[in-house]
């Protein structure tokens, strides 16, 4: 398990020199144990701490980074069982199945369908990361065909699925620069399998009939000096699958199980007789430790409320989604465009930027900064008062920008309106209404 930060500060060089940005070695090692600091901040540690720290501290299950490019990601590296004792890291990887007998023409399609899933949420563009190409018994050739025409025209990184060491190969001498991931060492080919992804320097899947068989396999293959490693229990049935993830998780994180400290592969495809079905189970590893998932194929309307659900249970519930603070235009405004304030919680800015997008009317929106929270959270724990927003007005540069003197405000604050007012003599404050989805009449009649 990682330091505490006790731990970490007995391996510092204790000097207190303030060069990694804060004042003691001690607050440093802190700061290291809540993952704040980074161990190469510190200019004096020993090549013998560096060492001890790297191994004691990293995570009990393995970060395994999968594929290049620009959706390149990693699964694993999670330390909590639970995301309200810190957060979970690496969201889930979703992934869809692409059999190697699909005439090439087909896959174009299919590229060009997959490719346009991709949703804006937050200010976050959502989307799947993997393709799993998996072996139909047509042959090397064609699978190789396949696979390298997902790595090179595609953004998508590849899962090899395949026993046949031959057809792996092709595969790997096609894709392997995109790095994808080897499906899968078993108990019949582990040596093989695992001499195959080192000599590539590979991540490789390893499948076993349970959890318990997983261990020798994983053994085996870390003796032969392979680390990234990704786990198949072989469970197909939904409720032996749920325990095999609950338990390789408590087996890494409370009994450290290093032979069971890696991320998982799981195969709703393969559990499933249709999409929605597998849908469900997809939602349901999402939750429970999925470390990638993989369905028969992408749809939106059951890969869009995957997305939302892996957005929110891999959003650090402990850190607010926040935008910048300061002005932003919307529909370009001009000197004479109406002029609204709300804090800096990205939801409320979109709901809010994109109501005010729907009215047609060219405004600009102040964003203040309320450490992440929404109006009526701020105004409560004074994060948005009066004084504060009239302050900030006067400094954003908004009166630069426009002739009049009008001030927006939310309607959850209209409690602040005669504060702000003081702190802006000659402006009128006018309280807007309630509900974001209101704003379009509202800004209209204006």
């Amino acid at each position: 398990m990682a330091l505490t930060g006790i731990q970490i500060f007995k391996l510092l060089p204790k000097t207190n020199c303030k060069e990694c940005g804060v004042p003691t070695c001690l607050a440093f090692a802190m700061n290291l144990a809540s993952g704040k600091a980074e161990l190469d901040a510190c200019p004096y540690v020993s090549d013998d701490a560096k060492e001890k720290l790297a191994e004691a501290s990293a995570p009990p299950i393995r970060p395994v980074a999968l594929g290049k490019g620009v959706r390149k990601t990693t699964t694993g590296g999670e330390t909590v069982l639970y995301r309200h004792e810190k957060t979970f890291f690496n969201p889930t990887v979703l992934a869809a199945t692409v059999a190697s007998d699909i005439d090439l023409a087909t896959l174009d399609n299919t590229l060009k369908a997959y490719n346009a899933l991709q949703y804006e949420r937050v200010g976050l563009n959502l989307r799947p990361e993997l393709l799993v190409v998996k072996d139909a018994g047509n042959g090397a050739a064609a699978f190789a065909a396949v696979a390298g025409k997902i790595a090179k025209e595609s953004e998508f990184n590849l899962v090899l699925m395949t026993q046949d060491l031959d057809v792996m190969k092709a595969g790997i001498e096609t894709a392997g620069f995109k790095r994808p991931l080897l499906y899968a060492a078993t108990e019949g080919n582990v040596d093989e399998m695992g001499t195959l992804a080192k000599e590539a320097d590979l991540p490789l899947a390893v499948k076993a009939d349970s959890v318990e068989a997983l261990i020798p396999l994983t053994e085996k293959l870390t003796g032969m000096g392979l680390k990234d490693l990704v786990l198949d229990s072989g469970s197909r049935e939904i409720k032996q699958l749920l325990e095999d993830q609950v338990a390789m998780r408590r087996a890494a994180l409370k009994a450290g199980n290093k032979a069971l400290g890696f991320p998982s592969i799981t195969f709703p495809s393969e559990m499933a007789s249709n999409l929605d079905m597998e849908t469900m189970i997809a939602g349901m590893l999402i939750a429970k430790y999925g470390g990638i998932v993989v369905l028969s194929d992408f749809a939106s309307e059951s890969l869009f409320p995957l997305l939302l659900e892996r957005l929110n249970i891999f959003t650090d519930p402990q850190r607010p989604m926040t935008v910048t603070e300061g002005i932003f235009e919307i529909g370009n405004p001009d000197e004479n465009s109406p002029v609204l304030v709300t804090t800096n919680f990205a939801l409320t800015y979109f709901i809010v930027s994109g109501e005010i997008e729907a009215s047609k009317v060219p405004a600009w929106l102040l964003i203040k900064d309320s450490e992440g929270l929404s109006v009526l959270t701020a105004w409560a724990a004074g994060k948005f008062g009066g004084d504060d927003v009239g302050t900030f007005v006067k400094k954003s540069g908004i009166m630069d920008k426009v002739k009049h003197t009008e001030l927006i405000i939310p309607g959850y604050a209209a409690a602040i309106a005669g504060d702000i007012e003081e702190e802006l003599p000659g402006w009128t404050i006018t309280v807007g209404p309630r509900e974001a989805a209101h704003l379009p009449a509202f800004l209209k009649t204006k």
